[in-house]
């Protein structure tokens, strides 16, 4: 089997950066594979903090080999992470055929890229599955899933994918939310009603924001493709602090473990009901049982409306 390089996008976090490194370097494969990091450039009115910060997370990438190989790529100017991503993960693309993905603020398990390249080499002739996921939240309402299993939505910290899915991206934001607009299939896409994804994408439609991940994952919703995912994440957010572009404070609803293995077995590819519902819970009540996230939630309101009240007093 042919590993998978690595492609990992940098900016201006540099202590992100170097756990980012440091678990990536532990992983069992690490010292098999190539890593290609991509550094973004300084905005036209970047601070001296800020170029202090750019300028240390190159050096730290520097530090050292990290994997097998590095090859580094520094941009002059800021692009933006959006373009970072669609840019570099297209350049290795078409120069390898298949990519795992990492960003400064991903944390990985030691068998994150065993994983990885065993899905990569399992699926590669399955035109339905388009994306590897290594994140899963944790909640505690659904213990029983399978080791791996598919899903339509999709996570891209710490991901994977084939030329030949990447090919089906579609950019264009507009075209993207006309195509969704049917209640069934708007119903679908925001996981039945339980998020409201089609917001990113108007946002992007009128300059809000300008991200990557929700085209990339609309593009799989159009062409019904599907992601495997873990039963047990593989990694973990840890810029969920407010240091990101695009990042605010959060609450960690991982279970993560440095030691987590998973065992790459094949699947039929078809969306996981159990899986599903796994997902829906979470994003309905956290990491916490239905039972006690609702509890929680009457408490938080009734305790407003006192509150409300004792202020009229």
């Amino acid at each position: 089997m042919q590993l998978a390089p690595i492609a990992l996008f940098v900016y201006n976090r540099p202590k992100h950066t170097r756990q980012t490194l440091e678990a990536l370097q532990a992983n069992e494969l690490a010292n098999q594979s190539h890593l290609f990091v991509f550094c973004d450039g300084p905005k036209a009115n970047a601070t001296s903090e800020t170029l202090n910060a750019i300028q240390d997370a190159r050096t730290i990438v520097k530090e050292k080999t990290w994997c097998k190989t590095i090859t580094l790529f520094e941009s002059e100017n800021n692009k933006g992470l959006a373009v970072s991503i669609k840019d570099g993960v297209t350049k290795i693309l078409n120069q390898f055929g298949k990519v795992i993905v990492l960003e400064d603020d991903i944390v990985t398990a030691k068998g994150f890229l065993t994983y990885m390249n065993e899905a990569l080499e399992l699926y590669k002739n399955e035109s339905k599955v388009m994306h590897i996921a290594s994140y899963l939240p944790y909640t505690n309402s659904i213990s029983n899933l399978p080791e791996t299993f598919f899903l339509r939505f999709m996570s891209c910290w710490g991901w994977a994918t084939w030329k030949s899915a990447w090919d089906a991206a579609n950019w264009d934001a507009q075209d993207l939310y006309e195509q969704i607009q049917a209640p069934a299939i708007m119903k679908a896409f925001n996981l039945d009603g339980v998020l409201n994804f089609h917001e990113q994408l108007k946002h992007n439609i009128t300059g809000q924001i300008n991200t990557w991940a929700i085209m990339w994952y609309t593009s799989i919703f159009l062409n019904q493709g599907l992601c495997l995912y873990p039963n047990v994440t593989l990694s973990k957010n840890i810029g969920l602090d407010g240091s990101g572009a695009h990042c605010l404070p959060g609450e960690d609803a991982t279970a993560f473990s440095y030691d987590t293995e998973i065992d790459v077995r094949y699947q039929q590819p078809r969306i996981s009901q159990l899986g599903t519902t796994y997902l829906k819970r979470y994003y309905r009540f956290g990491k916490t049982s239905t039972f006690n996230r609702r509890f929680e939630r009457m408490y938080y309101h009734y305790r407003l409306q006192l509150i409300k009240l004792f202020k009229r007093w």
